[in-house]
């Protein structure tokens, strides 16, 4: 099974809109970064759990649409910018690792959840996702000593602005 934790792209700000909707340019990277992972096959999820707000929705429904294949997209509680991250850490340590999945949310919620799964805690953080940003990561062997939830590694760790200009 592989991870993948998927900041939301880059939306309005709130005084633009309250409710914060992915801007053009957040619209524009996520189409651009799923077809990206279209050509490579390095981003498959079976699922995609999203939070309930409308640009973290609006990410995970573009890059689904991209990507092809028909992934799940489950609305999810424990995402939200603050949430603990530990429930969701416990979530997926009941999770069948039986097909890969990804998450898109929030910062600082990913990177503290990126950091407990890997060290067993969440603070400090070891990470700061970007807006669109993607960590993949996948488990390893053994748990952590502290909590005795399942270990993880970074597989990869991906930005928009790594991608090359879409052609024209």
């Amino acid at each position: 099974m592989k991870l993948y934790l998927i900041r939301h792209a880059h939306a309005v700000t709130e005084q633009e809109d309250p409710a914060r909707p992915l801007s053009l340019k957040g619209e524009t990277d996520a189409r651009h970064l799923a077809a990206w992972f279209r050509l490579n096959g390095a981003l498959q999820p079976a699922q995609f759990w999203h939070s309930p707000l409308v640009r973290a929705r609006a990410t995970a429904c573009l890059l689904a649409a991209g990507l092809g294949g028909d992934p799940l997209l489950v609305e999810t509680t424990g995402l939200l910018p603050e949430d603990d991250p530990e429930e969701t850490a416990t979530r997926l340590a009941e999770y069948p690792h039986t097909h890969d999945l990804a998450l898109v949310g929030h910062e600082p919620h990913l990177s503290a959840l990126a950091t407990l799964l890997i060290r067993g805690r969440a603070k400090p953080a070891a990470f700061k996702l970007r807006k669109g940003a993607i960590l993949a990561l996948e488990p390893l062997e053994g748990t952590h000593k502290r909590d005795g939830r399942p270990r993880w590694r970074v597989r990869w760790h991906f930005s928009p602005e790594l991608l090359p200009p879409p052609s024209a």
